[in-house]
């Protein structure tokens, strides 16, 4: 997004929320889904976050990382807060064990996964230690303590990886 289009959003023009509405609702969608595994529930969210951004449009701050970065991070913790929420977790609580085969399926490879936010590319060249850990903490919404007891490492090293590797991906990328 450009710097105009940026303080336009920040001034609450409704034709740039628009503009971000529809280039990023698929993306942002698409991470939501990743982590709540249902479609009603993502939309939900969906909107939630968008409220969000909306209302603290004035925070961003381009110091601080990329927009695009600051809006999927809001996605993201949107998401992750839902499924830690206790009425999720009381409506989950019900369901046959047939509701989980495609989310145990679609959590294997994230690189189809995440190529709708068009990262792929980039998190390919990285190590596959990076791999694991950037899949189970932004792919599928891991916190730090359980990515240390699905890969069987300390917290401290998941914690080392995961600042180490978002590094990584920066330089790739190109914003550092």
């Amino acid at each position: 997004m450009t710097e105009e289009f940026i303080i336009q959003f920040k001034n609450k023009n409704a034709k740039a929320f628009d503009v971000l509405y529809e280039n990023y609702k698929a993306s942002l969608l698409g991470v939501i889904y990743n982590i709540v595994k249902d479609k009603e529930i993502a939309k939900d969210v969906l909107q939630d976050v968008f409220v969000k951004i909306w209302k603290n449009a004035e925070s961003y701050s381009p110091e601080k990382g990329r927009f695009f970065t600051w809006i999927i991070n809001i996605a993201r913790n949107s998401a992750i807060d839902k499924v830690r929420s206790k009425n999720y977790k009381q409506s989950n609580k019900n369901y046959d064990v047939n509701n989980f085969v495609d989310i145990i399926e679609s959590n294997e490879d994230f690189n189809t996964n995440s190529n709708f936010i068009g990262i792929k590319a980039f998190i390919s060249k990285l190590t596959e230690k990076c791999k694991n850990v950037i899949d189970l903490l932004f792919f599928k919404g891991f916190t730090q303590k359980e990515t240390a007891e699905a890969l069987n490492i300390p917290l401290g090293t998941v914690k080392t990886r995961n600042r180490t590797c978002i590094n990584e991906l920066r330089v790739l990328i190109g914003t550092k």
